[in-house]
Protein backbone atom coordinates (compact mmCIF):
# COMPACT_ATOMS: atom_id res chain seq x y z
CA UNK A 1 0.00 0.00 0.00
CA UNK A 2 1.16 3.47 -0.79
CA UNK A 3 2.05 5.97 1.26
CA UNK A 4 -0.27 9.75 1.16
CA UNK A 5 2.96 11.65 -0.25
CA UNK A 6 3.85 8.52 -2.66
CA UNK A 7 0.31 9.09 -4.19
CA UNK A 8 -0.38 12.62 -3.95
CA UNK A 9 3.01 13.57 -5.17
CA UNK A 10 5.69 10.92 -5.65
CA UNK A 11 9.25 10.56 -4.27
CA UNK A 12 10.31 14.08 -4.11
CA UNK A 13 7.47 15.55 -2.28
CA UNK A 14 7.73 12.45 0.33
CA UNK A 15 11.90 13.31 0.61
CA UNK A 16 10.07 16.71 1.71
CA UNK A 17 8.28 15.44 4.67
CA UNK A 18 10.94 13.20 5.77
CA UNK A 19 13.56 16.18 7.94
CA UNK A 20 10.11 17.61 8.74
CA UNK A 21 9.13 14.49 10.57
CA UNK A 22 12.27 13.81 12.33
CA UNK A 23 12.37 17.84 13.35
CA UNK A 24 9.01 17.15 14.69
CA UNK A 25 10.15 14.04 16.40
CA UNK A 26 13.01 15.85 17.89
CA UNK A 27 10.78 18.79 18.94
CA UNK A 28 8.67 16.47 21.16
CA UNK A 29 11.37 14.46 22.63
CA UNK A 30 11.77 15.47 26.16
CA UNK A 31 14.93 16.24 27.74
CA UNK A 32 15.89 12.99 29.70
CA UNK A 33 18.37 14.71 32.16
CA UNK A 34 18.93 18.39 32.88
CA UNK A 35 22.37 19.27 31.95
CA UNK A 36 22.36 23.13 33.75
CA UNK A 37 24.77 26.12 33.20
CA UNK A 38 22.33 27.78 35.79
CA UNK A 39 20.85 26.11 39.39
CA UNK A 40 18.08 27.81 40.78
CA UNK A 41 16.81 26.58 43.93
CA UNK A 42 13.73 28.21 45.73
CA UNK A 43 12.36 27.88 49.38
CA UNK A 44 9.16 29.14 50.03
CA UNK A 45 9.52 29.50 53.95
CA UNK A 46 6.27 27.25 55.69
CA UNK A 47 5.16 26.29 52.51
CA UNK A 48 3.74 23.13 54.06
CA UNK A 49 2.82 19.93 51.73
CA UNK A 50 -0.84 20.66 53.11
CA UNK A 51 -0.90 24.12 51.47
CA UNK A 52 0.32 22.34 48.21
CA UNK A 53 -2.01 19.84 47.72
CA UNK A 54 -4.78 22.11 48.69
CA UNK A 55 -4.08 25.11 46.32
CA UNK A 56 -2.17 22.96 43.20
CA UNK A 57 -5.72 22.56 41.78
CA UNK A 58 -6.17 26.34 41.54
CA UNK A 59 -2.33 27.40 40.66
CA UNK A 60 -1.93 28.36 37.16
CA UNK A 61 1.71 30.22 37.18
CA UNK A 62 5.28 29.60 38.38
CA UNK A 63 4.19 27.04 40.83
CA UNK A 64 1.47 25.26 38.32
CA UNK A 65 4.27 25.17 35.95
CA UNK A 66 6.46 23.17 38.14
CA UNK A 67 4.04 21.12 38.97
CA UNK A 68 2.52 20.22 35.92
CA UNK A 69 6.07 20.21 33.79
CA UNK A 70 8.62 18.67 36.68
CA UNK A 71 9.40 15.71 39.00
CA UNK A 72 7.17 16.55 41.81
CA UNK A 73 7.68 14.73 45.07
CA UNK A 74 4.24 15.67 47.18
CA UNK A 75 6.07 14.10 49.96
CA UNK A 76 9.48 15.88 50.90
CA UNK A 77 10.17 15.41 54.83
CA UNK A 78 12.63 17.60 57.59
CA UNK A 79 13.59 14.91 59.43
CA UNK A 80 14.55 16.86 62.02
CA UNK A 81 12.11 17.89 64.75
CA UNK A 82 12.77 21.26 65.88
CA UNK A 83 11.21 22.82 62.66
CA UNK A 84 11.86 26.38 62.45
CA UNK A 85 13.34 28.34 59.68
CA UNK A 86 17.16 28.93 60.21
CA UNK A 87 17.49 24.58 60.80
CA UNK A 88 15.19 23.71 57.83
CA UNK A 89 17.27 25.72 55.58
CA UNK A 90 20.61 24.56 57.27
CA UNK A 91 19.63 21.10 55.59
CA UNK A 92 18.39 22.08 52.28
CA UNK A 93 21.92 22.86 49.88
CA UNK A 94 24.03 20.89 52.85
CA UNK A 95 22.56 17.76 52.60
CA UNK A 96 22.70 17.64 56.07
CA UNK A 97 20.62 16.97 59.50
CA UNK A 98 21.01 19.95 61.75
CA UNK A 99 22.92 17.79 64.22
CA UNK A 100 25.39 17.68 61.97
CA UNK A 101 25.26 21.66 60.36
CA UNK A 102 24.97 22.91 63.86
CA UNK A 103 21.70 25.20 63.35
CA UNK A 104 19.48 23.36 65.79
CA UNK A 105 16.90 26.37 66.20
CA UNK A 106 16.83 29.64 65.39
CA UNK A 107 18.08 30.74 68.73
CA UNK A 108 19.80 28.45 71.21
CA UNK A 109 21.52 29.32 74.56
CA UNK A 110 25.26 29.45 75.33
CA UNK A 111 25.93 28.33 78.66
CA UNK A 112 29.26 29.31 78.55
CA UNK A 113 28.50 32.77 78.55
CA UNK A 114 24.91 32.61 79.77
CA UNK A 115 23.63 34.34 76.48
CA UNK A 116 20.67 33.58 74.18
CA UNK A 117 22.84 33.09 70.94
CA UNK A 118 20.96 33.92 67.48
CA UNK A 119 21.68 31.13 65.07
CA UNK A 120 23.86 33.16 62.52
CA UNK A 121 25.27 35.43 65.34
CA UNK A 122 28.75 37.16 64.64
CA UNK A 123 29.89 39.88 66.21
CA UNK A 124 32.99 40.05 64.40
CA UNK A 125 31.01 41.25 61.55
CA UNK A 126 28.54 44.59 61.03
CA UNK A 127 25.59 44.80 58.56
CA UNK A 128 26.26 47.08 55.52
CA UNK A 129 22.44 49.20 56.24
CA UNK A 130 23.31 50.00 59.88
CA UNK A 131 26.76 49.21 61.36
CA UNK A 132 25.61 49.47 65.07
CA UNK A 133 23.08 46.12 64.45
CA UNK A 134 24.14 43.57 65.23
CA UNK A 135 26.46 41.24 63.14
CA UNK A 136 24.90 37.77 61.16
CA UNK A 137 27.36 35.74 58.81
CA UNK A 138 27.35 31.91 58.16
CA UNK A 139 30.11 31.76 60.61
CA UNK A 140 28.07 29.53 62.76
CA UNK A 141 27.25 27.32 60.10
CA UNK A 142 28.80 24.28 60.43
CA UNK A 143 28.73 21.97 57.17
CA UNK A 144 29.64 23.07 53.40
CA UNK A 145 26.93 23.77 50.99
CA UNK A 146 26.50 22.79 47.26
CA UNK A 147 27.62 26.35 46.17
CA UNK A 148 30.72 25.53 47.80
CA UNK A 149 31.03 21.67 46.57
CA UNK A 150 30.83 23.26 43.34
CA UNK A 151 33.07 26.64 43.66
CA UNK A 152 36.05 23.73 44.96
CA UNK A 153 36.03 22.43 41.63
CA UNK A 154 34.49 25.10 39.42
CA UNK A 155 36.15 28.16 40.62
CA UNK A 156 34.79 30.33 37.77
CA UNK A 157 31.35 29.41 39.10
CA UNK A 158 28.96 32.10 41.25
CA UNK A 159 26.94 31.74 43.96
CA UNK A 160 24.05 33.87 45.07
CA UNK A 161 21.39 33.76 47.21
CA UNK A 162 18.65 36.58 48.16
CA UNK A 163 15.63 36.17 50.76
CA UNK A 164 13.14 37.76 53.01
CA UNK A 165 15.50 36.98 55.78
CA UNK A 166 19.24 36.87 56.62
CA UNK A 167 18.85 32.85 57.87
CA UNK A 168 16.53 31.67 54.54
CA UNK A 169 19.72 33.56 52.40
CA UNK A 170 22.82 32.77 54.40
CA UNK A 171 22.07 29.57 55.13
CA UNK A 172 21.57 28.14 51.69
CA UNK A 173 24.27 30.01 50.31
CA UNK A 174 26.83 28.89 52.82
CA UNK A 175 30.52 30.11 53.31
CA UNK A 176 32.36 32.08 50.39
CA UNK A 177 29.45 33.19 48.38
CA UNK A 178 29.68 35.66 45.77
CA UNK A 179 26.89 37.94 47.21
CA UNK A 180 24.32 37.10 50.02
CA UNK A 181 21.18 39.70 50.49
CA UNK A 182 17.82 40.33 52.78
CA UNK A 183 15.44 42.29 52.86
CA UNK A 184 15.85 44.61 55.42
CA UNK A 185 12.12 46.78 56.25
CA UNK A 186 12.22 50.71 55.41
CA UNK A 187 16.08 50.13 53.92
CA UNK A 188 15.81 47.47 51.14
CA UNK A 189 18.52 44.70 50.79
CA UNK A 190 21.25 44.35 52.91
CA UNK A 191 24.28 42.07 53.84
CA UNK A 192 27.22 41.80 56.25
CA UNK A 193 30.35 43.92 55.97
CA UNK A 194 33.55 41.74 57.29
CA UNK A 195 36.31 43.49 58.84
CA UNK A 196 38.55 45.77 56.32
CA UNK A 197 35.51 45.69 53.62
CA UNK A 198 33.82 48.70 52.73
CA UNK A 199 29.66 48.59 53.25
CA UNK A 200 29.52 50.47 49.88
CA UNK A 201 31.24 48.19 47.66
CA UNK A 202 29.12 45.40 49.52
CA UNK A 203 26.12 46.88 48.38
CA UNK A 204 27.16 47.86 44.57
CA UNK A 205 25.10 45.22 44.00
CA UNK A 206 21.93 45.85 45.03
CA UNK A 207 22.21 49.81 45.12
CA UNK A 208 20.75 50.15 42.13
CA UNK A 209 17.70 48.02 43.15
CA UNK A 210 17.32 49.51 46.44
CA UNK A 211 16.87 53.03 44.71
CA UNK A 212 13.98 51.84 42.21
CA UNK A 213 12.29 49.68 45.08
CA UNK A 214 12.07 52.87 46.89
CA UNK A 215 10.85 55.05 44.39
CA UNK A 216 8.48 52.43 43.26
CA UNK A 217 6.96 52.27 46.80
CA UNK A 218 6.41 55.83 47.04
CA UNK A 219 4.94 56.15 43.71
CA UNK A 220 2.58 53.36 44.11
CA UNK A 221 2.00 52.33 47.50
CA UNK A 222 1.43 48.91 48.26
CA UNK A 223 -2.16 48.30 49.47
CA UNK A 224 -3.65 44.19 49.88
CA UNK A 225 -6.40 43.98 48.04
CA UNK A 226 -7.74 41.12 46.75
CA UNK A 227 -5.96 39.74 43.25
CA UNK A 228 -8.18 36.60 43.77
CA UNK A 229 -11.88 37.63 44.72
CA UNK A 230 -12.45 33.97 45.42
CA UNK A 231 -10.53 33.88 48.10
CA UNK A 232 -13.33 36.34 49.74
CA UNK A 233 -15.14 33.24 50.84
CA UNK A 234 -12.84 32.20 53.67
CA UNK A 235 -13.81 35.45 55.35
CA UNK A 236 -14.57 35.03 58.84
CA UNK A 237 -14.27 36.40 62.63
CA UNK A 238 -12.24 34.90 65.08
CA UNK A 239 -11.38 35.15 68.69
CA UNK A 240 -7.83 34.50 69.69
CA UNK A 241 -6.74 35.13 73.31
CA UNK A 242 -8.11 38.73 74.41
CA UNK A 243 -8.61 39.69 70.62
CA UNK A 244 -11.36 40.02 68.48
CA UNK A 245 -11.08 40.28 64.63
CA UNK A 246 -11.89 39.29 61.23
CA UNK A 247 -10.00 37.58 58.74
CA UNK A 248 -10.70 39.62 55.43
CA UNK A 249 -8.89 42.01 53.25
CA UNK A 250 -8.07 44.37 52.90
CA UNK A 251 -6.35 45.03 56.48
CA UNK A 252 -7.53 47.48 58.93
CA UNK A 253 -6.00 50.98 58.90
CA UNK A 254 -2.63 50.85 60.01
CA UNK A 255 -2.42 53.10 63.32
CA UNK A 256 1.02 54.14 62.84
CA UNK A 257 3.93 54.29 60.64
CA UNK A 258 5.16 51.26 62.46
CA UNK A 259 2.05 49.26 61.82
CA UNK A 260 2.38 50.69 58.42
CA UNK A 261 5.72 48.56 57.86
CA UNK A 262 4.35 46.02 59.22
CA UNK A 263 2.06 45.43 57.38
CA UNK A 264 3.91 45.89 54.39
CA UNK A 265 6.60 43.19 55.52
CA UNK A 266 3.32 40.64 56.45
CA UNK A 267 1.72 40.99 52.58
CA UNK A 268 2.81 39.47 49.11
CA UNK A 269 5.16 42.59 49.01
CA UNK A 270 8.02 40.98 50.64
CA UNK A 271 8.22 38.29 48.23
CA UNK A 272 7.48 40.31 45.10
CA UNK A 273 10.54 42.69 45.74
CA UNK A 274 12.88 39.45 47.08
CA UNK A 275 11.95 38.08 42.97
CA UNK A 276 12.37 40.96 41.97
CA UNK A 277 15.74 40.99 43.65
CA UNK A 278 16.73 37.74 42.17
CA UNK A 279 15.87 38.89 38.77
CA UNK A 280 18.43 41.46 39.07
CA UNK A 281 21.20 39.59 40.22
CA UNK A 282 20.66 37.47 37.48
CA UNK A 283 20.69 39.49 34.99
CA UNK A 284 23.66 41.90 36.40
CA UNK A 285 26.04 39.40 36.83
CA UNK A 286 24.71 37.24 33.47
CA UNK A 287 24.35 33.91 36.11
CA UNK A 288 24.30 30.85 33.57
CA UNK A 289 25.26 32.45 30.76
CA UNK A 290 29.03 31.08 30.90
CA UNK A 291 30.64 28.06 30.61
CA UNK A 292 30.48 27.40 34.24
CA UNK A 293 27.31 26.67 36.19
CA UNK A 294 26.23 29.35 38.45
CA UNK A 295 23.71 29.06 41.60
CA UNK A 296 21.16 31.71 42.48
CA UNK A 297 19.45 30.90 45.56
CA UNK A 298 16.04 32.35 46.45
CA UNK A 299 14.45 32.40 49.79
CA UNK A 300 10.65 33.92 50.23
CA UNK A 301 9.92 34.84 53.68
CA UNK A 302 5.71 36.18 53.03
CA UNK A 303 4.60 32.98 53.53
CA UNK A 304 5.55 32.20 56.66
CA UNK A 305 4.79 36.24 57.93
CA UNK A 306 1.03 36.04 57.07
CA UNK A 307 1.07 32.24 58.40
CA UNK A 308 2.19 33.71 61.53
CA UNK A 309 -0.14 36.60 61.77
CA UNK A 310 -2.88 35.52 60.01
CA UNK A 311 -2.70 31.35 60.09
CA UNK A 312 -2.84 29.43 57.41
CA UNK A 313 -6.28 28.79 56.22
CA UNK A 314 -7.65 31.88 55.50
CA UNK A 315 -8.71 34.73 52.82
CA UNK A 316 -5.17 36.24 53.34
CA UNK A 317 -3.26 33.07 52.81
CA UNK A 318 -5.29 32.40 49.71
CA UNK A 319 -4.26 36.06 47.94
CA UNK A 320 -0.92 35.63 48.95
CA UNK A 321 -0.46 32.03 47.40
CA UNK A 322 -2.52 32.95 44.04
CA UNK A 323 0.13 36.40 43.60
CA UNK A 324 3.04 34.46 44.60
CA UNK A 325 2.09 31.85 41.98
CA UNK A 326 1.57 34.42 39.23
CA UNK A 327 4.97 36.23 40.57
CA UNK A 328 7.04 33.35 40.19
CA UNK A 329 5.21 32.44 36.82
CA UNK A 330 6.86 36.09 35.85
CA UNK A 331 10.15 34.65 37.58
CA UNK A 332 10.19 31.30 35.29
CA UNK A 333 9.66 33.35 32.27
CA UNK A 334 12.54 35.99 33.02
CA UNK A 335 14.84 32.89 32.76
CA UNK A 336 14.19 32.02 29.19
CA UNK A 337 17.07 35.62 28.83
CA UNK A 338 19.32 32.61 30.41
CA UNK A 339 22.09 31.28 27.59
CA UNK A 340 22.45 28.40 28.74
CA UNK A 341 19.86 25.70 30.27
CA UNK A 342 18.42 26.36 33.78
CA UNK A 343 17.52 23.88 36.43
CA UNK A 344 14.98 24.85 39.00
CA UNK A 345 14.77 23.13 42.51
CA UNK A 346 11.77 24.36 45.09
CA UNK A 347 10.81 23.26 48.13
CA UNK A 348 10.14 24.84 51.84
CA UNK A 349 12.49 24.86 54.95
CA UNK A 350 9.75 23.74 56.98
CA UNK A 351 5.34 23.35 57.05
CA UNK A 352 2.97 24.43 59.34
CA UNK A 353 -0.89 23.96 60.10
CA UNK A 354 -3.30 26.45 61.65
CA UNK A 355 -3.87 28.61 64.56
CA UNK A 356 -5.56 26.09 67.72
CA UNK A 357 -8.85 28.21 67.74
CA UNK A 358 -9.33 27.66 63.90
CA UNK A 359 -8.51 24.24 64.01
CA UNK A 360 -10.95 23.08 67.12
CA UNK A 361 -13.87 24.99 64.87
CA UNK A 362 -13.08 22.17 62.56
CA UNK A 363 -13.11 19.42 64.86
CA UNK A 364 -9.57 19.18 65.81
CA UNK A 365 -8.41 18.61 69.41
CA UNK A 366 -6.06 21.76 69.34
CA UNK A 367 -5.17 23.67 72.31
CA UNK A 368 -2.51 26.20 73.06
CA UNK A 369 0.92 25.70 75.68
CA UNK A 370 1.40 29.31 77.02
CA UNK A 371 5.07 29.32 77.12
CA UNK A 372 5.72 31.21 80.12
CA UNK A 373 3.24 30.35 82.40
CA UNK A 374 3.95 26.47 82.23
CA UNK A 375 8.04 27.06 82.00
CA UNK A 376 7.50 28.52 85.20
CA UNK A 377 5.21 25.68 86.72
CA UNK A 378 7.71 23.00 85.25
CA UNK A 379 10.68 25.10 87.65
CA UNK A 380 8.27 25.07 90.49
CA UNK A 381 7.96 21.65 90.28
CA UNK A 382 11.19 20.65 89.95
CA UNK A 383 12.40 23.48 92.99
CA UNK A 384 10.14 21.34 95.33
CA UNK A 385 11.73 18.35 94.19
CA UNK A 386 15.22 19.07 94.99
CA UNK A 387 14.34 22.23 97.26
CA UNK A 388 16.02 24.63 95.10
CA UNK A 389 16.42 27.89 95.83
CA UNK A 390 16.50 29.23 91.87
CA UNK A 391 14.85 28.20 88.53
CA UNK A 392 17.03 25.37 86.78
CA UNK A 393 15.31 25.74 83.27
CA UNK A 394 15.31 28.16 80.99
CA UNK A 395 14.54 28.10 77.35
CA UNK A 396 16.29 30.63 74.36
CA UNK A 397 13.62 30.13 71.55
CA UNK A 398 10.89 28.00 72.67
CA UNK A 399 10.07 25.53 75.24
CA UNK A 400 10.65 22.68 73.50
CA UNK A 401 14.34 22.82 74.30
CA UNK A 402 14.95 23.66 77.93
CA UNK A 403 18.45 24.01 78.92
CA UNK A 404 20.01 22.87 82.47
CA UNK A 405 21.20 26.23 84.34
CA UNK A 406 23.04 26.73 87.20
CA UNK A 407 22.33 29.58 90.03
CA UNK A 408 24.75 31.54 88.20
CA UNK A 409 23.02 31.19 84.96
CA UNK A 410 25.88 29.03 83.15
CA UNK A 411 26.54 25.83 83.12
CA UNK A 412 26.01 23.69 86.77
CA UNK A 413 28.50 20.74 88.00
CA UNK A 414 27.97 17.46 85.83
CA UNK A 415 26.35 15.94 89.45
CA UNK A 416 23.81 19.03 89.67
CA UNK A 417 23.42 18.62 85.90
CA UNK A 418 22.49 15.05 86.20
CA UNK A 419 19.88 15.92 89.13
CA UNK A 420 18.18 18.73 87.75
CA UNK A 421 17.48 16.53 84.20
CA UNK A 422 16.20 13.29 86.10
CA UNK A 423 14.12 15.25 88.46
CA UNK A 424 12.59 17.42 85.19
CA UNK A 425 12.42 14.40 83.12
CA UNK A 426 10.42 12.52 86.00
CA UNK A 427 7.82 15.96 85.78
CA UNK A 428 7.25 16.12 82.23
CA UNK A 429 6.62 12.15 82.28
CA UNK A 430 3.05 12.92 84.10
CA UNK A 431 2.15 15.74 82.24
CA UNK A 432 -0.50 15.12 79.81
CA UNK A 433 0.11 17.91 77.46
CA UNK A 434 3.53 16.46 76.34
CA UNK A 435 3.94 13.23 74.14
CA UNK A 436 7.62 12.60 75.40
CA UNK A 437 10.44 14.59 77.04
CA UNK A 438 14.26 13.16 75.98
CA UNK A 439 17.69 13.35 77.37
CA UNK A 440 19.66 15.26 74.85
CA UNK A 441 23.30 13.44 76.12
CA UNK A 442 21.35 10.18 75.63
CA UNK A 443 20.05 11.28 72.15
CA UNK A 444 23.55 11.73 71.14
CA UNK A 445 24.50 8.25 71.35
CA UNK A 446 21.44 6.85 70.21
CA UNK A 447 21.41 4.13 67.27
CA UNK A 448 20.06 5.30 63.98
CA UNK A 449 17.54 3.31 62.78
CA UNK A 450 17.90 1.03 59.89
CA UNK A 451 19.52 2.58 56.79
CA UNK A 452 16.60 3.21 54.11
CA UNK A 453 14.12 3.78 56.90
CA UNK A 454 11.28 6.04 55.34
CA UNK A 455 11.58 9.88 56.79
CA UNK A 456 7.81 9.53 57.83
CA UNK A 457 8.25 6.38 59.82
CA UNK A 458 11.45 7.49 61.83
CA UNK A 459 10.53 7.67 65.41
CA UNK A 460 10.02 11.15 67.24
CA UNK A 461 12.99 10.29 69.21
CA UNK A 462 15.32 10.16 65.89
CA UNK A 463 13.80 13.37 64.60
CA UNK A 464 15.15 15.28 68.51
CA UNK A 465 18.55 12.92 67.61
CA UNK A 466 19.09 14.71 64.40
CA UNK A 467 17.91 17.95 66.03
CA UNK A 468 20.57 17.44 68.39
CA UNK A 469 24.03 19.12 68.28
CA UNK A 470 26.51 18.93 71.18
CA UNK A 471 26.93 22.42 73.25
CA UNK A 472 24.06 24.42 71.71
CA UNK A 473 20.70 21.77 71.72
CA UNK A 474 18.90 22.10 74.74
CA UNK A 475 19.42 19.92 77.79
CA UNK A 476 15.76 18.65 77.49
CA UNK A 477 13.67 18.50 74.27
CA UNK A 478 10.62 17.92 74.70
CA UNK A 479 7.66 16.97 71.83
CA UNK A 480 4.03 18.50 72.82
CA UNK A 481 0.80 16.42 71.77
CA UNK A 482 -0.04 16.72 68.86
CA UNK A 483 -1.88 20.07 67.55
CA UNK A 484 -1.16 21.76 70.91
CA UNK A 485 0.77 25.02 70.24
CA UNK A 486 3.44 26.33 72.89
CA UNK A 487 2.70 29.97 72.28
CA UNK A 488 0.16 32.66 73.10
CA UNK A 489 -1.30 34.68 70.40
CA UNK A 490 -0.76 37.87 70.00
CA UNK A 491 -1.83 41.08 68.44
CA UNK A 492 0.37 40.05 65.25
CA UNK A 493 0.94 36.39 65.95
CA UNK A 494 -1.45 34.06 66.36
CA UNK A 495 0.07 30.50 64.51
CA UNK A 496 3.13 28.48 64.94
CA UNK A 497 5.50 25.72 63.68
CA UNK A 498 8.78 23.81 64.85
CA UNK A 499 7.60 20.49 66.26
CA UNK A 500 8.56 17.12 65.49
CA UNK A 501 5.05 16.11 64.10
CA UNK A 502 4.65 15.48 60.22
CA UNK A 503 2.52 18.94 59.24
CA UNK A 504 4.95 20.70 59.86
CA UNK A 505 8.17 18.50 58.63
CA UNK A 506 6.59 17.51 55.10
CA UNK A 507 6.96 19.94 52.37
CA UNK A 508 7.13 19.19 48.58
CA UNK A 509 9.95 18.84 46.66
CA UNK A 510 9.96 19.59 42.89
CA UNK A 511 12.72 19.81 40.65
CA UNK A 512 12.11 21.29 36.81
CA UNK A 513 13.46 21.76 33.58
CA UNK A 514 12.63 22.86 30.33
CA UNK A 515 11.56 20.27 28.12
CA UNK A 516 11.85 17.85 30.98
CA UNK A 517 9.07 15.06 31.40
CA UNK A 518 6.33 15.54 34.13
CA UNK A 519 6.57 13.02 36.85
CA UNK A 520 5.00 12.59 39.91
CA UNK A 521 6.87 10.51 42.56
CA UNK A 522 4.35 9.89 45.13
CA UNK A 523 7.31 7.71 47.83
CA UNK A 524 8.62 9.96 50.80
CA UNK A 525 12.05 11.75 50.68
CA UNK A 526 14.06 14.18 52.26
CA UNK A 527 15.08 18.18 51.89
CA UNK A 528 18.76 17.02 52.53
CA UNK A 529 18.46 14.55 49.35
CA UNK A 530 18.44 17.86 47.09
CA UNK A 531 21.88 19.17 47.47
CA UNK A 532 23.46 15.66 46.25
CA UNK A 533 20.91 15.59 43.51
CA UNK A 534 22.56 18.77 42.26
CA UNK A 535 25.85 17.70 43.03
CA UNK A 536 25.31 14.63 40.88
CA UNK A 537 23.28 16.61 38.09
CA UNK A 538 26.24 19.12 37.61
CA UNK A 539 29.16 16.49 37.98
CA UNK A 540 30.03 17.25 41.82
CA UNK A 541 31.02 15.24 44.85
CA UNK A 542 29.66 16.09 48.01
CA UNK A 543 31.30 15.00 51.20
CA UNK A 544 30.91 11.88 52.21
CA UNK A 545 29.07 12.48 55.93
CA UNK A 546 26.09 13.91 54.05
CA UNK A 547 23.04 12.13 55.44
CA UNK A 548 21.10 12.86 51.78
CA UNK A 549 20.99 10.74 48.64
CA UNK A 550 20.66 11.54 45.29
CA UNK A 551 17.34 11.33 43.58
CA UNK A 552 17.20 10.29 39.85
CA UNK A 553 15.48 12.75 38.15
CA UNK A 554 14.98 10.85 35.02
CA UNK A 555 13.33 6.97 34.35
CA UNK A 556 14.81 4.71 36.22
CA UNK A 557 16.57 3.76 39.37
CA UNK A 558 20.17 5.73 38.09
CA UNK A 559 21.06 8.98 39.74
Amino acid sequence: MRSFTQTVAGPALAALFVPLLVAGAARAAPVEAPAPKLVVVISIDQFSANLFEQYRPSFKGGLGRLAREGVVYPSGYQSHAMTETCPGHSTLLTGKYPSKTGIVANDWYDLATGQKTYCLADPAVTLAHDPAAKGVSPKLLMASTYGEWLKAVSPASRVYAVSGKDRGAINMAGHGADGVFWLQPGFGFTTWVEPGQDAKTRLAPVAALNLKLAADLKAHPFTWTYADKACAAKEADYVTGDRRWRAALPLPRPADEAAAAKDLSTSPYTDRVTLEAAEALREEFHLGDGPAVDVLAVSLSATDFIGHRFGTRGPEMCDHLMRLDARLGAFLDSLDKVKGPVLVALTADHGGSDFPERLRQQGYDAGRVPPVAWLKGLNAAVRARLDLAYDPLIQAGGIESLYVDGPDGKAPSAVDHARITAAALAVLAQRPEVFAAYDANALFTAAPPPTGTPPDEISVAERMRRSAYPGRVGDILVAFQPYLTPTSPGSSYVASHGSPWNYDRRVPVLFWWKGGEARERVLPIETVDIAPTLAAVTGVKPPADIDGRCLPLGAGPAC
